[in-house]
This record gives structure tokens, C-alpha cells and sequence, in this order.
């Protein structure tokens, strides 16, 4: 991916546009993305994507990814899980002239709700959304920052679809390989769409 310097509002780091120019604008991406050890708790690894969202360059060329996949999709709505799925979700539905709705944690939506549960190492959980927030056949992308589990994914393209959307393709930038979430979206028949992922997991419990 070639990007003009107006693209970014003016002079670039001559490191950066080398990068930019000869680099996969994934591997960009990943090797922004920081990774805090023992956090929150020893044997963890945390995948923080702060460091995309700061930098207009690196956060552009992520919506830029989602944007140029997109496109032609003839999407009615973008889908964001709660909460870095709303940051991610909304700019995508913004750059593709598309509407946004949230997928939310149980008991955050002041309407009426449909809920969706599932499973966790150490218990339950659900997610939900409004009624209305979908009308039956809407061509919806469902957006996460991150896929471990598939917990939370799945549960959320099912909510969905109990809606009436048609749910074309779960998006994510991170999945974490070892934890078998990408297989688990799949095995549902919806096609997952990461920008990168990272095998070095560790003992990572984190059931999205």
C-alpha cells in the first residue's frame, strides 16, 4: 500500500514512509501493536492496540484495510461488540457511509433487548442489543478488536442473526492462534476476516 504524504496532513517520518512503501501494511500493524507481559495477571500476555489508535498514520492505514475489503460488500450496517469494537466499528461505518449499531454487555441498553448468553472459563455472560437495532435480511460486518475464544464473537453474530440480519463476515484485527477462536467463528460458517495474530499466548484466558 502506497500512501501520498497528503493522505496524512503533511511530512512523515522518512522511517515511516520507507515502511509504509515496502511493508505489508499488516505486519505494520502488528509490529505496533503492544504486548505487555504479566498483565493483568502473571502468564498473560496482553495485546494492547492503544499504540494503533494513537498514530493518525498507523490507525488510517488499519481503517484503510477494513475499508478497501469492504467496500463492494453492499453492507447495510456495521455490528461493534462491546467496548474496542465500538472505537473500530464506528470509523469503519463512518469511512463506508454505513450505520452503526453496538452489541453490548448484559444490562447497558436502556430499550428493549434481546440477549444473547454464553460461556466462560468461570461462568457466564451475554450480550445484547436493542430490538430494533436491525431490520430482518440487513447485510451486516460484525467488527471486535481482538478474537481469543470466539466466545463473545459467536454469541454476538448468533444475537444477530435471532435479529433477522444476514451477518456476511466477522472482522477483527488481532486473533490469538493458540487460543482456537478463529476455528470457533468458522465452525459456525461465518467467514473471519484478521488484519494479524500472535501465537505466544501463554496461559491467555480472555473469552472474546
Amino acid at each position: 500500500m502506497v500512501l501520498s504524504r497528503e493522505d496524512y496532513g503533511g511530512a512523515r517520518p522518512a522511517a515511516f514512509l520507507a515502511t509504509a512503501v515496502t511493508t505489508d501494511p499488516a505486519d505494520i500493524i502488528r509490529s505496533t501493536i503492544r504486548s505487555i507481559p504479566d498483565w493483568p495477571r502473571p502468564g498473560i500476555t496482553f495485546r494492547d492496540i492503544t499504540p494503533v489508535l494513537q498514530d493518525p498514520r498507523i490507525f488510517r492505514t488499519l481503517i484503510d484495510l477494513f475499508v478497501y475489503r469492504y467496500m463492494r460488500h453492499r453492507l447495510d450496517l456495521v455490528a461493534g461488540v462491546d467496548a474496542r469494537g465500538f472505537i473500530l466499528g464506528a470509523v469503519i461505518a463512518y469511512a463506508l457511509n454505513l450505520g452503526f449499531v453496538p452489541v453490548r454487555k448484559k444490562g447497558k441498553l436502556p430499550f428493549k433487548t434481546l440477549a444473547e448468553a454464553y460461556t466462560l472459563e468461570y461462568g457466564n455472560a451475554a450480550v445484547e442489543m436493542h430490538i430494533d437495532s436491525v431490520r430482518p435480511g440487513q447485510r451486516v460486518l460484525l467488527v471486535d478488536d481482538l478474537v481469543a475464544t470466539g466466545g463473545t464473537m459467536v454469541a454476538a453474530a448468533k444475537l444477530l442473526q435471532r435479529l433477522g440480519a444476514n451477518v456476511v463476515e466477522a472482522a477483527a484485527i488481532i486473533h490469538l492462534e493458540d487460543l482456537g477462536g478463529a476455528r470457533a467463528v468458522r465452525a459456525t460458517g461465518l467467514p473471519l476476516y484478521t488484519v494479524c495474530g500472535f501465537a505466544e499466548t501463554g496461559t491467555y484466558k480472555n473469552n472474546r
